[in-house]
């Protein structure tokens, strides 16, 4: 492996860990689920313990890891998260993504066992997956490189994969984008559900998409909602002092 900052490893572990911390404390994360990113070297990425909790994640329950599963840092005989292969294949695959996650949305999973009701985009902010959100039909743990690959194969160039009766998988360009991501991914499928008790929903059109994509400042948002969460974090000690000055990213138009 092509030796990188150790200052940028141990950032990239409180982003993770904090990232972590946060979606469990809003609730979207539960007692299992996992968080990736992607290092600086492009072929190595971080991913916690498998049986560390999400509540209380720290760095030092992070691996540095390369695509093929291998530890490279830490103890060698290390077990991280089951499902490893959903990180590793989809960031093998996806040079536009450098965060995933993966988890298992209540509202969300209910789309893949009816027949002839998708997940679609509802909500303004969820432009994000007006290219479709499609349904891997194996609901089994994605955990070889062989249903790694085909869960990759599923999601194609889209954002987001639905895992029948199982979960759901997103990936983004920076923990910051993820983490909101993951928020509005919630949202939206609860906004679709709540309005199908109401009457006949109307999702979002391309159109609307585009046009709402168009004039939409994706990096700024992300750090808006970012400190927001960080903050919320922190005032209630889920975010350590000690972490706080790696949390704070700088918009960019």
């Amino acid at each position: 492996m092509e030796r990188q900052s150790n200052s940028a490893v141990e950032v990239a572990k409180i982003e993770v860990a904090a990232c972590t911390r946060l979606l469990n404390f809003e609730g979207v994360l539960g007692y299992s689920g996992h968080v990736s990113q992607r290092l600086p070297d492009g072929e190595t990425l971080l991913i916690q313990a498998f049986d560390a909790s999400r509540n209380d994640l720290t760095p030092e329950d992070l691996y540095v890891i390369d695509l093929d599963g291998n530890v490279l840092d830490g103890d060698p005989h290390a077990r991280p998260v089951n499902e490893l292969e959903i990180h590793s294949e989809l960031l093998r695959a996806r040079r536009d993504i450098n965060a995933v996650l993966h988890w298992h949305p209540e509202i969300a999973t209910l789309f893949t066992m009816v027949d002839g009701i998708d997940l679609v985009p509802m909500k303004n902010h969820a432009y994000r997956w007006s290219s479709g959100i499609p349904t891997h039909p194996e609901s089994w743990h994605i955990d070889t490189q062989e249903r790694g690959q085909a869960m990759v194969k599923t999601m194609g160039d889209k954002n987001a994969v639905l895992l029948r009766a199982h979960g759901a998988v997103i990936g983004a360009e920076s923990i910051p984008a993820l983490m909101v991501d993951a928020v509005h991914f919630d949202e939206n499928a609860k906004a679709l559900f709540d309005a199908s008790r109401l009457g006949t929903p109307t999702p979002l059109t391309k159109r609307e998409s585009e046009e709402f994509a168009a004039n939409f400042k994706r990096t700024n948002h992300s750090v808006k909602l970012w400190r927001y969460y960080v903050s919320r974090g922190h005032e209630a000690g889920v975010i350590p002092d000690d972490w706080a000055q790696n949390l704070a990213p700088k918009e960019r138009a």
